[in-house]
């Protein structure tokens, strides 16, 4: 496969590592993006890319809770001066409304009653007005004894950037107080699941392959090189441990207090946590863009 300028910079963007080390990646890879990525971890070049880290898309995040129910849902738009919309902002906050009351999936919001009309003639009707597509891409919708909301880079009441939702058992009272205070910590550290028994199967096996390939290949050019035994009864447990702990919300040190994990810091408190959701505007979406002269020669053969 080809490797073009653009994948190189692309791998570049999201790792941190040099031109050639990218370039030398995709090659050794065969262009396969997450494989470069995890070649370059290997050898000691970059740390793991998050597809968050290539978000383009742009407009809302809504929240909106009820006792022990919350619903954070995503209406994309094309341009972030129409997130500052005050229309836009008031369909995001109507919207949000709908799916805290009927939301089983985004289909199902879609066709709901908002003021006479279904959420998806709504949002069409909207289109035509402002003037520019939008999409009501995702909604979570969390349950428990107390749900509690944060936004982060609120564009108003309600909305903006990033959205958390977390779940508590325990007194509402304690649960209300740290509660913001851990749903502030999430949208902050944006863990991957809420604890090792939760997390993705994948992300731990690919994980554990790329931290066996570097701990060997380490020790393999030490010039004291440890039994493989070692590396494999403390070393790479040792880093599967840490990873785990900076990457569930439960193993995370609380940023409040740092000397406590969060689960630590709940139990101080006298609750649980049971669940959380983080959304970030354009997670994973990528737009494809085009320099110029590329646009110009596409023009001229069309």
């Amino acid at each position: 496969m080809a490797i073009t300028a653009a994948m190189v910079k692309e791998l570049r963007d999201s790792t941190g590592a040099g031109m050639m080390d990218a370039k030398k990646a995709l090659t050794e890879t065969d262009g396969d993006m997450e494989a470069a990525v995890d070649w370059l971890r290997t050898k000691g070049l970059a740390k793991a890319a998050k597809k968050a880290d290539r978000v383009a898309a742009e407009g809302l995040i809504g929240v909106c809770v009820d006792g022990g129910r919350g619903v954070a849902i995503e209406i994309n738009s094309e341009t972030d001066f129409v997130a500052k919309n005050e229309d836009f902002q008031g369909l995001v906050r109507e919207i949000a409304k709908v799916a805290l009351q009927t939301g089983e999936s985004v289909e199902v919001v879609k066709a709901a009653d908002l003021n006479g009309e279904t959420v998806e003639n709504v949002l069409s009707n909207a289109i035509a007005r402002i003037g520019e597509n939008m999409t009501f891409r995702r909604m979570h919708l969390l349950e428990g004894d107390t749900v509690v909301s944060y936004v982060h880079n609120a564009a108003s009441e309600g909305m903006g950037k990033i959205g958390v939702l977390v779940a508590l058992n325990g007194p509402k009272d304690k649960a209300q107080e740290i509660g913001k205070q851990f749903a502030m910590h999430i949208a902050a550290t944006a863990p991957m699941s809420l604890s090792e028994a939760t997390m993705d199967a994948e992300i731990v096996e690919r994980e554990l392959a790329v931290q066996t390939a570097k701990a060997l290949e380490e020790n393999a050019a030490a010039a004291k090189p440890k039994p493989e035994q070692v590396i494999h009864n403390n070393i790479i447990p040792g880093r599967m441990k840490k990873f785990l702990a900076e990457n569930t919300l439960l193993g995370q040190a609380f940023v409040v207090n740092p000397d406590l994990t969060v689960e630590q810091a709940a139990k101080e408190a006298g609750v649980e946590i049971t669940g959380f959701a983080r959304v970030a505007v354009g997670e994973g979406i990528e737009k494809k863009t085009e320099d110029f002269a590329a646009e110009v020669a596409k023009t001229l053969a069309g």
